[in-house]
């Protein structure tokens, strides 16, 4: 078989293997244009509002958030083209988008030089950049749902979040790196917009990759696309309860992951402020971290199931949110944080490592791109994408217990449909399509 054929692979675990890695190549550098955003943030916040600005922090995240906006938008319109077209055409125009973007905002002039202008472009940037993220986390979670072997899908789908991970840690390695060789003020000066152009050029190669990997959709998927298919209609009637059930399960996650993975390494970095290198080595080593453990979680979870593993993180999410907001910007000791953080990853990866796999899993094949990218953008947005913005607002006036309340409320609103709503091994729509992941456990 051709490396390009259209027609859903042979889901042989060589080619589940190859079609992985180039689904996740793509996946690893767009990631990584939606972080060296908050981790190059404190450099280029002078460049745009100007160095006087007490509210500079929270303007910043809040274009973070703000970029959340478009993501249900990217998501209806990269669901539906990959539901009629094909997951691989869409993964393409997603690492496209997002390239362009990140090749502008290296080049965006400053402040200093067009006013508010300045601003503005940003936003429009980062806007289109929210469009293809939107896109890329349900075309590429259900491509490699569907291209795994099925005994496997665990294992292979949390692949989506070991390059999602992999592309924050991709950013603050670059963090790093140009730290070792530049000083502050270069950063400042010129440091952020090589971060920035390193993304751009790295899509080039990613570009190559996708448009050569196999595409998941079978040939007969392909040719009996109608109206129905990649349709909101028949999301939001038919799938009405998939989409619902989709929601509410990334609801606790996403709320949890930005404030484990960005809250955190932001307090750690201010921490240690003045010791760049240290607060960088610490979130570094802690996502690689995080990152080794993504493939655990997805083959343990082709042993016991789903469900456990949701469940556990909807317990360990409980209790320790209040242990990491409260004592990590108390702890000074680089070990202690990064213990105390590591803890919350561990417990993260119940959710993470298998949440592509399992809103893959609750749609049919005609609409599970535009089923997946439209349940966790809407519950992206409203929770995950906010929560860093809501976050450092609540700092600012001391009300960070009510943020912890907050937080915890909607994981454990989601571990409530964990326990409730989700059945363990239970058949899927995927299961009905390609074989059951469990078939040879009963048997």
């Amino acid at each position: 078989m051709s490396s390009t054929t259209v027609g859903r692979p042979d889901n042989t675990t060589r080619r589940a293997v190859l079609n992985t890695l180039k689904g996740s190549s793509g996946n690893l550098v767009e990631w990584y244009d939606v972080y060296v955003y908050t981790v190059f943030s404190t450099y280029f916040e002078p460049e745009f509002f100007g160095g006087d600005e007490p509210n500079a922090g929270i303007f910043t995240m809040a274009i973070f958030a703000v970029t959340f906006i478009m993501r249900p938008v990217g998501s209806w319109f990269f669901g539906r083209y990959a539901d009629r077209r094909g997951r691989r055409p869409a993964l393409v125009l997603s690492i496209s988008m997002m390239a362009a973007a990140s090749m502008v905002i290296a080049l965006l002039p400053t402040h200093d030089r067009i006013g508010s202008l300045a601003i503005v472009l940003l936003v429009m940037c980062r806007l289109l950049q929210g469009f293809a993220t939107g896109g890329e986390y349900g075309t590429s979670a259900t491509y490699m749902s569907e291209a795994a072997t099925a005994e496997r899908r665990g294992f292979f789908s949390s692949f989506q979040y070991v390059t999602l991970i992999g592309g924050h840690a991709l950013a603050q390695l670059m963090l790093l790196v140009l730290q070792v060789f530049l000083d502050d003020d270069q950063m400042s000066a010129f440091g952020w917009r090589i971060a920035f152009a390193v993304g751009g050029i790295a899509a080039v190669t990613v570009f190559w990759l996708r448009s050569t990997m196999d595409e998941s959709m079978s040939a007969s998927d392909l040719d009996s696309v109608d109206k129905q298919s990649g349709s909101l209609r028949a999301l939001f009637t038919t799938h009405r309860k998939a989409l619902i059930t989709c929601f509410l399960i990334t609801m606790g996650g996403t709320i949890a992951f930005y404030t484990y993975s960005v809250n955190a390494p932001s307090t750690i970095k201010a921490t240690y402020k003045g010791e760049g290198l240290t607060a960088s080595w610490i979130n570094l080593t802690l996502l690689l971290f995080l990152m080794a453990l993504q493939p655990i979680g997805g083959l343990i979870s082709d042993r016991i199931g789903r469900k456990p593993m949701l469940v556990f993180f909807g317990i360990g999410g409980v209790i320790w949110t209040y242990f990491l907001i409260t004592y990590l910007p108390q702890i000074h000791s680089p070990l202690g944080s990064w213990a105390l953080v590591a803890v919350g990853y561990v417990i993260l990866t119940g959710y993470t490592s298998i949440n592509a796999i399992v809103k893959a899993e609750l749609f049919p094949v005609r609409v599970r791109a535009l089923g997946v990218g439209v349940g966790y953008a809407l519950a992206n947005s409203v929770f995950g994408g906010t929560a860093p913005v809501i976050y450092e607002a609540a700092k600012k006036s001391d009300h960070v217990t009510a943020f912890i309340v907050y937080v915890t409320l909607c994981i454990a609103a989601s571990l409530l449909v964990y326990i409730f709503v989700l059945r363990n091994k239970s058949e899927t729509e995927l299961d009905r399509e390609q074989g059951h992941a469990y078939a040879s456990q009963k048997a």
